[in-house]
């Protein structure tokens, strides 16, 4: 088994095995079909989706032996030099502009460009890190990236566009590269733990993707970290969920149920049951809000999980679409309201504990509010003890609530005044 973390292992070597990119990559293969190739580019856009892998292969298609070509051969010298455990090519020079963008190492990339390539088609320059380029340095670099001479390409690769000076922007082809789509990277990192003969629990890669927030590079790093602890059984759930410290499904189940219930003790149950297993109590209510905003979808948009607006494994989105069916819509927009808003109130509490209580006793305690969704979310809870007495033990629309929530079940009485 290889020591390289798995983000260099699978980086790709061609603009095909690029994903999520193809309103780039796509134009960019057609540029080299045309052989209209632009002489300095700006590639920008977050972290870890491709922007200087795509530089490398732009370079790679640029100074192959049978290009340029948007299919590099991958047999000729400078393929095998670019590739992506190469040794490097002299005339593709990669340069991070964060300990080198001042005037003087402008002012010495200037003088060296102009000198042609030692093997290769083109000299390449790939800046990474292109916004750290001082405005002299940049100055410095306007007249050769202007009017480079016909052997000289410049690739310019940063997370902030903006900060690079308008005159270098205006003398640049600028691609704007995107985060990847949840449901692509997960198919890419499904694809990657089977090429690896790693087995992976169903409900581990949507919380690698949720933690790698559309970074192809972070993804990739994450799931590196949880298949290098695996043991024999693979990647479990139980085993992602403790290391990234995402909040266990049965948790937020039971707080579901608990909201349900109208039922305090349960509730409070479950945030000393957080608090004791070493839980995050911040990372709790945020997940809390996602479960919370997945059931406001649910009660919308039943199919939901079929149309992909919600990435998690079919038996969690069926035990979703049953919790959002006990709740009125006006209780749970109400209760994802109240979520968000102490999540934002948590930022720097000294009692974290106290906060996540006090979200919970709002959610709980709609009564003690005089605002119109919260007369709603009485009318939803009154209805909803209408249909339990109706419906006895039994499922309620569908729904099996936890037991918590059939004990306390509210009964078909008016509201007490409060």
């Amino acid at each position: 088994m290889s020591s390289l973390a798995l983000y260099r292992r699978y980086r790709p070597e061609s603009f095909a095995e690029v994903i999520g990119q193809e309103h780039v990559t796509d134009p960019l293969q057609q540029a080299l079909r045309n052989n209209r190739v632009n002489h300095a580019y700006l590639f920008s856009g977050p972290r870890g989706c491709g922007k200087t892998t795509s530089a490398r292969i732009l370079a790679r298609c640029l100074n192959c032996e049978q290009g340029p070509t948007p299919t590099p051969c991958g047999e000729c010298q400078s393929c095998r030099d670019l590739a992506r455990n190469g040794p490097g090519s002299i005339d593709v020079i990669e340069i991070d502009a964060a300990s080198h963008g001042g005037v003087d190492d402008a002012r010495d990339l200037r003088e060296k460009a102009f000198f042609g390539p030692a093997s290769s088609r083109y000299k390449i320059y790939i800046i990474d890190e292109a916004h750290m380029v001082t405005s002299a340095g940049f100055n410095a670099l306007l007249k050769v990236v202007e009017e480079p001479p016909e052997h000289l390409k410049f690739i310019f690769a940063t997370t902030e566009p903006e900060k690079v000076i308008g005159t270098i922007r205006s003398r640049t082809h600028h691609y704007p590269f995107r985060l990847v789509p949840p449901g692509t990277l997960r198919d890419y990192l499904a694809e990657v733990c089977g090429r690896e003969n790693s087995h992976v629990d169903e409900g581990v890669l949507p919380l690698v993707v949720r933690a790698g927030a559309g970074s192809v590079r972070d993804s990739m790093s994450v799931m590196d970290q949880l298949l290098a602890g695996a043991g024999d059984e693979g990647v479990t759930y139980a085993m992602a969920t403790a290391l990234l410290g995402y909040t266990d499904g049965s948790l937020l189940d039971s707080i579901v149920d608990a909201f349900a219930a109208g039922d305090g003790a349960a509730a409070f149950e479950v945030v000393d049951r957080v608090i004791e297993g070493g839980n995050d109590p911040r990372r709790f209510v945020a997940d809390l809000l996602e479960r919370l905003r997945d059931l406001v979808i649910l009660a919308a948009v039943p199919d939901a999980g079929e149309k992909g607006l919600i990435d998690a494994p079919a038996d969690v989105v069926e035990r979703m679409q049953a919790q959002a069916s006990v709740f009125g819509a006006a209780e749970l927009s109400r209760a994802a309201d109240l979520v968000n808003q102490g999540l934002t109130e948590m930022r720097g509490a000294t009692s974290p504990r106290l906060q996540v209580e006090l979200i919970c006793a709002r959610v709980l305690l709609p009564a003690a509010f005089d605002d119109e969704r919260s007369l709603q979310a009485r009318l939803d809870r009154l209805e909803r003890g209408a249909s339990f007495a109706t419906a006895g033990p039994g499922p309620a629309m569908g729904y099996v609530p936890g037991p918590e929530a059939l004990a306390h079940a509210p009964a078909p009485t008016a509201p007490q005044p409060g």
